[in-house]
């Protein structure tokens, strides 16, 4: 089991390799209000929740099982506690704070699957958004695959293939 400076540190050098394929955040709101912001990459769902004031990260209680996330402040009924739309592999899952901000990182159970919707339930994917998020799933692919090329300036005409699928697959 990694931990989590190990974590932590691989997914800062992901980002740093990635940074030309940067998701576009998205966000659930409910009831007129933003309860998280999240995006994916090829191996892994990121949300963001801005805790309220004065919160830090020895109030928080989040549990990570490998089909549900259980948040909220300890001692209070939890903040979310809603089953994800994919399975995640727990062991390389975790949540820390930065500048503020409640950052989770779920590590896919099927690399290069695309999630359209981080919580069952909470608003799916258009398909313009979903079409997008499999472009940039196969772009990180291309560039974890060649890290001697850059695909930044790439497009595709047409529809993106499958990331996970496409060539014979992830391997």
């Amino acid at each position: 089991q990694m931990c989590i400076r190990d974590r932590y540190q691989r997914r800062v050098r992901g980002y740093c390799q990635m940074e030309k394929f940067k998701p576009n955040r998205k966000q659930f709101i409910h009831g007129g209000r933003l309860i998280y912001e999240w995006d994916q990459g090829l191996d892994e769902v990121n949300i963001y929740i801005q805790p309220p004031p004065g919160v830090s990260a020895k109030h928080i209680d989040c549990k990570i099982t490998s089909t549900r996330l259980t948040l909220g402040l300890k001692g209070n009924p939890p903040f979310i506690n809603e089953e994800f739309s994919q399975q995640i592999k727990v062991n390389e899952s975790f949540w820390t704070m930065e500048d503020g901000e409640l950052h989770i990182t779920l590590q896919k159970m099927l690399k290069g699957t695309t999630w359209e919707s981080c919580m069952k339930g909470h608003g799916a994917l258009n398909p313009l958004e979903q079409e997008e998020d499999k472009k940039l799933l196969m772009l990180q692919r291309f560039q974890e695959e060649h890290p001697g090329f850059d695909f930044s300036g790439a497009t595709f005409s047409g529809a993106a293939p499958d990331a996970r699928t496409f060539l014979g697959g992830i391997s």
